[in-house]
């Protein structure tokens, strides 16, 4: 059956100090070494970690009544509305949304864009956000206008709550058209200008743990340079698809929804980003630990770039309202190597992720488990895996007044 082990026994040894832990990138070379059986017995953790841009990112802040006390309809911070609609003085703010006065899609020279998530960015920074809320006034929340200056240490609670993070696999956008295309996956250049990606591969956490064998719902993380947890799959979380020998998705597949006291974060691991002509996100830092509890499970955390493989996606035609163009899998390996071919001409790729910076997370938390101050936690409930009867759906062909909804966008 081979070796094996439990988390109160990986657990014990890192309150002692014991445990041997090793990156996702530093099992590979272990494992080819040593082999399965030899390489699990000795090592306790591996530890995986990515960073990059994660649209459906946002944070919960609880402000604190003013005097006299105020029901908030509208909030701005910095001038980018959160949403308002929970209690009275509650609201999330997404790290994409915009200000109103903000071109959106047009797309101006030099363009810059001051998001949601750029706020959420500037609070752990230690700068001061301007709070602007209006109220509709009752007997209880009188009070109709604040306007003041905050600080994140000001707040009663602000805590991240990312509803889709971590994706397992991602596209590999190209564009075939003949103009120039601006998207959350960059500048797509037209005729096959350039090919964009964003994963961190080997050191990827749903990459080593393609099954979710050990990450489930209250899995204790790294997450924006503090201490979170999985909360819940994530959004657009379709785990029955393509699969590899190696049981990584060739695909998009599972996705994680986190949590996490944003006043333990740090800037570094959450910062604001602006895309031309598309908008504003947030790259987020993400790092798991996997506990090796038998050798199935190292095995998998073995997985290499050359063996994980994701689809190119024309963002001209076959994304998003045409059928698909089959023009195949990019292999990892060649993507990071700055050039892959497709249709018989050599393309460069570029990374919307950082594979420095997912190494350096990967290494921190390894650093953590090493000196007892992170343990492990058990999931209380699996994701759903690929047995799960998931189904992907999607906006209706039609409104219910019969117009189709694809014939109007194109139209629009």
């Amino acid at each position: 059956m081979g070796y094996k082990r439990t988390y109160e026994e990986i657990n014990e040894k890192i309150r002692k100090g014991q445990a041997v832990v090793v990156t996702a990138e530093e099992v590979i070379d272990i494992v080819e070494e040593k082999g399965l059986e030899k390489a699990c017995k000795e090592i306790d953790v591996v530890t995986t970690g990515t960073f990059g841009p994660m649209c459906s990112s946002g944070a919960f802040i609880n402000f604190g009544h003013a005097r006299p006390r105020i029901k908030m309809k509208k909030v701005y911070l910095n001038g980018v509305e959160a949403y308002t609609g929970i209690a009275a003085v509650d609201a999330y703010i997404g790290a994409g949304q915009l200000p109103e006065t903000d071109p959106e899609n047009k797309v101006y020279p030099g363009c810059f864009t001051y998001g949601g998530g750029h706020v959420i960015h500037d609070l752990l920074a230690g700068k001061d956000i301007r709070l602007e809320a209006t109220g509709y006034g009752t007997d209880c929340y009188p009070n109709k206008k604040v306007d003041t200056i905050i600080r994140l240490e000001d707040l009663n609670e602000a805590f991240l709550f990312n509803p889709r993070n971590a994706y397992q696999n991602y596209n590999c956008a190209v564009n075939l058209g003949d103009r120039t295309l601006y998207t959350y996956m960059g500048i797509l250049r037209p005729n096959l200008g350039n090919a964009s990606y964003s994963t961190a591969g080997q050191l990827s956490p749903l990459m080593n743990d393609p099954h979710y064998k050990t990450i489930g719902i209250g899995t204790r993380i790294f997450l924006g340079g503090g201490t979170g947890y999985v909360a819940w799959n994530g959004t657009q979380h379709h785990p029955n698809v393509l699969r590899g020998d190696n049981g990584v998705p060739r695909v998009p597949a599972g996705t994680l929804s986190l949590i996490g006291d944003l006043k333990q974060m740090d800037s570094n691991w959450l910062v604001g980003l602006s895309y031309k002509g598309y908008g504003a996100t947030m790259a987020v830092g993400i790092g798991i630990p996997i506990p090796i509890l038998n050798e199935d499970i190292l095995r998998y955390t073995a997985v290499r770039d050359q063996d994980i493989y994701c689809p190119i996606v024309d963002f001209n035609e076959g994304y998003p309202y045409s059928k698909p163009i089959d023009l195949g899998f990019a292999n990892l390996k060649e993507l990071k190597s700055g050039k892959i071919t497709i249709n018989g001409k050599e393309v460069i790729a570029t990374s919307q992720s950082s594979y420095p910076r997912a190494r350096k997370i990967a290494g921190i938390l390894k650093g953590w488990i090493q000196r007892g101050e992170f343990e492990l936690t058990q999931p209380v409930l699996g994701l759903p895996s690929a047995e799960a009867n998931i189904e992907f759906k999607s906006i209706p062909e039609r409104t219910p007044n019969g117009t189709s909804l694809n014939a109007r966008n194109r139209r629009d």
